[in-house]
């Protein structure tokens, strides 16, 4: 009884040219993630994602740190504003129009904090009539020192507890 029969011989010889075939190897990818993102980003394809993506926090995204005192002071002297939308990760209030108390034409109101220093500088605000028009400067800068003066307030009174 022969080991070595035509049908084993063939047979060998085809793992043996299957086995040649397989000796090429893929070029290894040297570049790290971040780099082919960006090389993809930069190309204009969707880069690839997992679902270890959901994990980790998006850098696009703007997340502004805000003054608690200007954000609270802002609702505070603007309290006669309905608010629209609140969104505290960029720091944005907007607001509806609304007239104030012993006032005859409605305004309404966009509030940036964009710093978390009790800062004018980290206070924006945006004021806008009925019609359309933006009010004037002098009225613009008095809510604003109105919103910083009760910011002012709010701390001193929490340094006192």
């Amino acid at each position: 009884m022969a080991i070595f029969t035509p049908r084993f011989l063939v047979l060998a010889a085809a793992a043996l040219a299957l086995t040649a075939c397989g000796s090429r190897q893929a070029p290894v990818e040297t570049r790290s993630p971040q780099d082919i993102i960006d090389a993809e980003r930069q190309q204009g394809a969707r880069p690839r994602s997992s679902i270890w993506d959901v994990f980790r926090r998006n850098s696009d995204e703007q997340v502004t740190q805000v003054n608690r005192y200007i954000w609270q002071a802002s609702t505070d002297v603007l309290n006669f504003l309905p608010v629209d939308s609140v969104d505290p990760f960029t720091g944005v209030i907007v607001t509806g129009f609304g007239t104030p108390p012993g006032g005859g034409r409605a305004y309404r109101a966009t509030i940036y904090v964009s710093d978390p220093a009790l800062d004018a500088r980290s206070l924006r605000v945006a004021l806008q009539t009925r019609d359309g028009r933006p009010v004037a400067t002098g009225t613009q800068r008095a809510v604003e020192d109105a919103i910083l003066a009760r910011a002012r307030q709010l701390r001193q009174r929490d340094a006192g507890f």
